[in-house]
C-alpha cells in the first residue's frame, strides 16, 4: 500500500519546531496532523492510488511518484523551503501523516508509541513489520543500556523483542550486552545526546530500507535514476572510450568513432639497436616474459630450460631446469616473487626465485606449445591443457575447471581482472567466456582470417570495452566487446597481423606486429585533442592523450 492522503494543506500542517530533528531526518519536513493521536490514524491510498496522473511522452512516469522523488532529492540536498514548497504547490506531500509522525517519533525516541504506529501504517507484509520493529526496540534496548537501566534493557529483550521470533541468534547477543562492562559507565559522555540522536537517525535510515518505497521514498532514488540513465547511454555507445568525454544531463551521450584508434602515427621497422645479446640457451626460445617492475626478463628454450636475466646488465642470474624434462613456457607471479613454467611432459611446475621447487602439478596440465597466465590475485594457473580445453587450476584450493571447446584452441588472452577469458580458435573465431564461478560462454567475434599461422587477440580500451586482433589478410580488427560487432579494420600492414597489444595506460593506443617486420602504432585520427602541461618525467605521451 502506499502513504496517507492529508487532509489538510501543506501551509496548515502543523509543523516541528526543531531544526535539529529536521536535519536528522534527512532534511525531509516532518508534519503533524492538527488534532488526533497517531493511535487513530490508518493509512489512505495516495493520489496516486486513484486516478493515475503522468507525465512525459511516453507516458510511464506517474506524476505523483515523479514529484515526491524531486522533492525527496531537494530535501537531500539541503533545500529545505524548496521541498516544502514543491509539497505545498503541488498538493502532493513527500509523506503521509502517519509516516510523518512515526519519524518524529523515532527521532524523539517514543520506542513504543512508533511501534504502535508502524502496524497503522499499512503494511502487508506481517515479515516487514516484525523485522522493523525488531529495528526499533533494539534501539530501545540500547539506550536502556546507555542510561543504566539494565532491568529494564531485560524486560524489553523478554517481553518486546524476544516474542517477535525474529533473528533468534541476534537476541542471544543482545542478552550478552547486559553484563557487558562496555554499558556499565559510571559517567556520562557529554557528548551522549548528540551520540544518541545521531544513532536515531541512523535508525531511520536502515528503516527506510526495509519499509517499501511507496511509504517512505529511498534516499538518493533521483540520483540513482539518473546515474542508471548515463550508464545505459554509455553501454550502449558503441565508440565510447575516453575518459575526458564528459557525460552531459543536457543532452544525450554518445561518441564518434574517432575515439577509436585508428591512425598509424608511428611506424617501426624491425631494425632496431640492440642493447644486449642473450646467449646461453642451446635450443631455440619458445617463450619469454617480462617480470611484474621490468628489471628481469624470463626466457624458456624449445623444450629445454628457463634463464631468469638482468634487463639492465644482461647477467644471467638464474637457470631452472628439472632432470630429463623440458620447459616449453613461462611466466611470472604477479607480486613477481615466484615464477612458473609448462614441462614437455604436459606437467606445471612453480619456483621461488632461488630455484627451491615450491610445487608441481602433474598430469595433463599444458601442451608442448602452450599460452600460459596466473590471474591478478596469484591463486589460479590458466593453460592449454588438451587441443579444445583449457585448464583453471586454482593452486590453493586444489581444484580443477575446464572451458571446453568445438574447435582447436591456438592462443588465448586474460583481462586485467582475470574474470574473462578470450580464446583465438581453428575455425576463424574467437571466443569470450566468463571464467568466474561455472565458465559461461559471453560472446563470439568474427571477420577476421586465419588458417595458417598463430593469431593472437586482446582486450582494450576504455575499461577494456574493445577486442583486437590480428588478421592473416594484413589488417586489424577491432570488435565492441558487449555487442560483438566489428566496429573498424584498420589497413597498413603489408603482411599478416600475428599479434595486437592495447596500451593499458591509455585507451587511445594500440600497438600490431606483422610478417612485413613492422611494428605498427595506431591512435586517433582527430589530433585536436586537449593536452596538458609538458611534464619533466620523460614520459612522452603519443598524440596528447594521457
Amino acid at each position: 500500500m502506499g502513504g496517507v492522503e492529508d487532509d489538510e494543506p501543506a501551509s496548515k500542517r502543523m509543523k516541528l519546531s526543531s531544526e535539529e530533528l529536521r536535519r536528522l531526518s534527512n532534511g525531509s519536513t516532518i508534519k503533524e496532523p492538527v488534532a488526533g493521536s497517531s493511535r487513530d490514524l490508518m493509512a489512505r491510498p495516495l493520489q496516486s492510488e486513484g486516478g493515475e496522473e503522468v507525465v512525459g511522452s511516453k507516458g510511464v512516469i506517474k506524476k505523483v511518484e515523479f514529484v515526491r522523488i524531486i522533492a525527496k532529492a531537494l530535501y537531500s540536498l539541503g533545500y529545505i523551503k524548496s521541498g516544502a514548497h514543491l509539497e505545498e504547490e503541488s498538493g502532493i506531500p513527500l509523506h503521509s501523516s502517519v509516516v510523518n509522525v512515526f519519524m518524529r517519533q523515532i527521532l524523539e525516541g517514543n520506542w513504543d508509541e512508533s511501534v504502535v504506529t508502524l502496524r497503522n501504517i499499512g503494511l502487508t507484509d506481517e515479515r516487514t513489520v516484525k523485522s522493523a520493529s525488531f529495528l526499533i526496540l533494539e534501539q530501545k534496548f540500547f539506550e536502556l543500556l546507555d542510561e543504566e537501566k539494565a532491568m529494564d534493557a531485560l524486560n524489553t529483550l523478554r517481553t518486546e523483542i524476544a516474542p517477535l521470533g525474529v533473528n533468534d541468534s541476534r537476541v542471544r547477543e543482545l542478552s550478552s550486552y547486559i553484563v557487558s562492562p562496555s554499558y556499565c559507565s559510571p559517567t556520562r559522555s557529554p557528548k551522549q545526546d548528540t551520540v544518541r540522536a545521531r544513532s536515531r537517525s541512523k535508525l531511520l535510515e536502515e528503516l527506510q530500507k526495509l519499509l517499501p518505497a511507496t511509504v517512505m521514498v529511498p534516499e538518493g532514488r533521483l540520483e540513482h535514476l539518473v546515474e542508471q540513465a548515463l550508464v545505459l547511454q554509455r553501454d550502449a555507445c558503441m565508440f565510447h572510450n575516453s575518459l575526458d568525454k564528459e557525460m552531459s544531463l543536457y543532452s544525450d551521450h554518445q561518441c564518434g568513432r574517432d575515439q577509436i584508434p585508428s591512425q598509424a602515427l608511428q611506424v617501426y621497422e624491425t631494425g632496431v639497436s640492440l642493447k644486449h645479446k642473450l646467449s646461453g640457451h642451446q635450443k631455440p626460445l619458445s617463450s619469454v616474459s617480462w617480470s611484474p617492475d621490468d628489471r628481469q626478463l624470463l626466457t624458456c628454450g624449445a623444450e629445454e630450460v628457463v634463464r631468469r636475466w638482468d634487463v639492465s646488465s644482461g647477467e644471467c642470474l638464474h637457470v631452472y631446469e628439472k632432470t630429463g624434462l623440458g620447459m616449453v613456457s613461462c611466466g611470472w607471479s604477479p607480486d613477481g616473487k615466484w615464477i612458473f613454467s609448462g614441462l614437455n611432459d604436459k606437467s606445471i611446475c612453480m619456483w621461488e626465485l632461488d630455484g627451491k621447487e615450491l610445487e608441481c602439478w602433474k598430469g595433463q596440465r599444458t601442451l608442448k606449445i602452450s599460452d600460459l597466465e596466473i590471474t591478478g590475485d596469484g591463486k589460479q594457473i590458466i593453460s592449454i591443457c588438451r587441443e579444445t580445453a583449457i585448464l583453471l587450476l586454482d593452486r590453493e584450493a586444489k581444484v580443477e575447471r575446464f572451458i571446453e571447446e568445438d574447435q582447436t584452441i591456438t592462443s588465448f588472452s586474460l583481462s586485467r581482472d582475470s574474470r574473462f577469458l578470450l580464446i583465438n580458435l581453428l575455425n576463424q573465431e574467437i571466443h569470450l567466456w566468463n571464467i568466474e564461478g561455472d565458465p559461461k560462454l559471453v560472446s563470439k567475434y568474427r571477420g577476421h582470417k586465419r588458417t595458417r599461422f598463430i593469431i593472437r587477440s586482446c582486450f582494450g580500451g576504455l575499461e577494456q570495452a574493445f577486442i583486437a586482433s590480428g588478421s592473416e589478410d594484413s589488417l586489424v580488427y577491432i570488435w565492441h566487446r558487449s555487442t560483438g560487432e566489428l566496429i573498424e579494420t584498420l589497413p597498413g600492414h603489408s603482411g599478416a597481423v600475428n599479434c595486437v597489444s592495447w596500451n593499458p595506460a591509455n585507451p587511445h593506443m594500440l600497438a600490431s606486429a606483422s610478417d612485413d617486420r613492422t611494428i605498427r602504432i595506431w591512435g586517433l585520427n582527430n589530433l585536436s585533442t586537449k593536452r596538458k602541461e609538458p611534464c619533466s618525467n620523460g614520459i612522452h605521451y603519443c598524440n596528447g592523450v594521457y
